[in-house]
């Protein structure tokens, strides 16, 4: 089963490094059905397709007015 990786795993699987977060790897049914049921991985539905990527957007930047002085009249 083909699996696309929602999180990167340290270390190697049979001697070769795991896929990098949202890259693709085929898997046994069983290991597969376990990377996904822990939320690490998720069925690949479209095989050939791009992978999502992921756009931040910053928020927009605070203003604020600075608040007038009260000056009070010496006598």
């Amino acid at each position: 089963m083909r699996v696309r990786m929602k999180v990167q795993i340290s270390g190697t699987r049979d001697g070769q490094l795991w896929p990098e977060r949202g890259q693709t790897i085929d898997l046994p049914d069983s290991e597969a059905a376990l990377l996904i049921a822990t939320g690490i991985a998720e069925h690949d539905q479209e095989p050939d397709a791009e992978p999502a990527v992921e756009e931040a957007t910053a928020p927009g930047a605070e203003t604020s007015t600075p608040a007038k002085r009260r000056t009070t009249a010496k006598p």
